[in-house]
């Protein structure tokens, strides 16, 4: 299981965030600067135990305009090749040093985790307790092979598609990942999906869908 440091990250997640956000297509701010809150997710362990993966929601702006956004990363003790064009930025770890932290779209450590997520081969992990699933995380996914390998990252409107090649599989699959959180949205029709929680501007929980298979 991955070890969660409760320490200093300079500059933080979020201040990273501020600054990021308004570069992606799928943002809906306007013209003021995001304030970004952390708002739930969750975490997923890497079989070899170097990369950090968390499935972020975080929420921006205040009362009934409030959004909520998906944000996966990935954190790397050195930069990921050929991945500059996903990183989101440096940030110094009070323990671990200098941390390269990517939108996890586009690392194929994550990707192939969020499958094994989908094939029931992994576990959601407690975005913040060292050693405890998630069991508000579901996930189903009917595979077509044992693993899956990132093949390119198309953006779109509200989502990022993902599209994966699956080991034995004749057609890629898309992993959509909601980046535009929505409550009570399953994702529409697909081959399966990740359901998870995040907290609205007012304090109450919602769940809908993080990610879906599509066929």
């Amino acid at each position: 299981m991955a070890v969660i440091h409760h320490t200093t990250m300079q500059p933080t997640k979020l201040e990273l965030l501020t600054s990021w956000l308004p570069s992606r297509t799928w943002y809906t701010g306007g013209a003021d600067a995001p304030s970004p809150a952390k708002a739930g997710g969750f975490r997923l362990d890497d079989p070899a135990g170097e990369v950090g993966i968390e499935f972020m929601a975080v929420a921006d702006g205040t009362g009934p305009d409030a959004v909520a956004y998906l944000v996966p990363m990935t954190y790397r003790g050195a930069p990921l090749e050929g991945a500059e064009h996903a990183l989101i930025g440096t940030s110094e770890h009070g323990v671990l040093g200098t941390r390269w932290i990517y939108d996890g779209t586009h690392d194929p450590v994550l990707v192939a985790q969020l499958y094994a997520l989908l094939a029931g081969r992994a576990e959601a992990q407690h975005q913040n307790v060292d050693d405890t699933t998630d069991p508000t995380v579901t996930a189903s996914l009917a595979p077509a092979g044992a693993d899956a390998e990132l093949v390119r990252v198309e953006e779109g409107p509200d989502h990022t598609d993902v599209v994966v090649r699956e080991a034995g599989a004749a057609a890629p699959l898309t992993l959509r990942i909601r980046r535009v959180l929505r409550p009570g949205e399953d994702g529409g029709p697909g081959r399966g999906r990740v359901m998870a929680e995040w907290r609205l501007a007012d304090g109450t929980a919602a769940r809908g869908a993080y990610a879906v298979a599509l066929a």
